[in-house]
């Protein structure tokens, strides 16, 4: 077996001694199908169900495939995501189309077989891209916009006539995860249209029982539409008391209605809460009040062992300190260590992530210790969006 690559077209170029993939068309089949979906449908891929399972899928024989080629558009501010999954002999040859740190990454399987390429450009940026997926003799490639080239190439001496079921999925896989050779996180906020899948003149079949939308324009931020928050453990933030904690939380708050930040002790009530309502926020902490009637661009909050300070960034920016008694709310930051903190929601008494007052609204970035926080990493509701927000 050779292989080598070398730069073609602002891509990437693989050669295998391997059978060129039979990767066009794929599905599940009827056992799963409920309702049918146009191929050129308007879907949003993150929607909810299991973490590996297709939002959409389709079965046809090779010998009814009149294009290899398929194209589609797609729209995401999401760094990582599976987009397309194809395979023959019923997953034992397979394809998978994915994101990873913003650029496309193609895995291939053949006769049990591995490889993987990524490259091109960064589609991670809020705007619509046109993907082509073309299967041209011995190469199997990936055209953005056009010119920017991602290519798999194969080769063999014995020639395979391609003959059974082909199967393709959007937003999931037909295998085990663990085949995988890159493992990436497989739910992606985004959304894919127009699409041209290999000239089937059938519909994609679905078991959900109705599509959620994708918004016409977005913004980069995390959308929480009031049914859900996200957890985090907040030893991973805070690991020595002494060292304070620091959030910071960017957005339009006149426009948030709901919980947006809630830390809880085990054992313990909340101690700590932000909400807004009314074009208001307020911010309670133990006995203490804190309320902000102004319209706020951004909030940092600064936990150390004997004060909390409060950063308001209006026009100009605004400093509220206030002095923590040591008496009435001894070592609480080494308490934290061990509890939850809540975006998005009011955290439940118990350990069952069950909340309440859920959060309406755009938040456009929260950091914690100085560092973005990525809500890929949280224990949250399918509902919210991590990195998307209607504009």
């Amino acid at each position: 077996m050779v292989g080598f690559c070398k730069a073609m077209a602002g891509g990437l170029l693989f050669t295998l001694s391997l059978t060129l993939l039979g990767w066009e068309v794929l599905g599940q089949g009827n056992r799963w199908g409920k309702k049918g979906v146009s191929g050129e449908a308007t879907v949003y891929l993150g929607q909810d169900r299991d973490t590996w399972r297709p939002l959409m899928h389709t079965t046809a024989n090779l010998s009814e495939i009149t294009s290899i080629s398929s194209s589609f558009q797609i729209r995401t501010f999401d760094p990582e995501g599976l987009i397309f999954y194809g395979d023959t002999k019923n997953g034992e040859d397979w394809f998978v189309l994915s994101l990873k740190d913003g650029f496309p990454l193609m895995q291939v399987n053949k006769k049990d077989v591995p490889v993987s390429v990524a490259g091109g450009p960064k589609l991670n940026d809020g705007k619509w891209h046109t993907l082509e997926l073309s299967n041209q003799g011995e190469f199997v490639i990936l055209v953005v916009d056009g010119s920017s080239r991602l290519v798999v190439g194969m080769q063999s001496k014995q020639l395979e006539v391609p003959s059974g079921k082909l199967r393709i999925a959007l937003g999931g896989i037909l295998i085990d995860k663990e085949k995988i050779i890159v493992q990436f996180k497989p739910h992606m906020d985004g959304c894919v249209r127009d699409g041209n899948w290999l000239n089937l003149s059938f519909p994609w079949e679905t078991e959900v029982e109705e599509l959620w939308p994708c918004y016409e324009n977005i913004q980069p931020g995390i959308y929480f539409p009031g049914t859900g928050l996200a957890i985090f453990n907040i030893s991973v933030f805070l690991p020595e008391a002494d060292h304070g904690l620091k959030i910071g939380i960017w957005g339009n708050f006149s426009q948030m209605h709901g919980t947006i930040l809630s830390i809880k002790a085990p054992g313990q009530e909340l101690m700590f809460t932000l909400a807004a309502k009314s074009k208001e926020v307020t911010l309670t902490f133990g006995e203490y009040k804190i309320q902000m009637k102004d319209v706020v661009k951004r909030l940092v909050m600064t936990f150390q062992t004997d004060l909390l300070q409060v950063l308001q960034d209006f026009d100009e920016p605004k400093t509220t300190t206030v002095s923590i008694s040591p008496v009435r709310h001894p070592g609480y930051l080494t308490t934290w260590r061990d509890g939850r903190l809540a975006i998005g929601g009011l955290l439940g008494e118990g350990e069952d992530n069950v909340g309440s007052q859920f959060l309406t609204g755009c938040l456009e970035k929260v950091q914690i210790q100085g560092r973005d926080l990525d809500l890929d990493l949280s224990v949250r509701h399918i509902s919210i969006s991590p990195h998307s927000c209607p504009a």
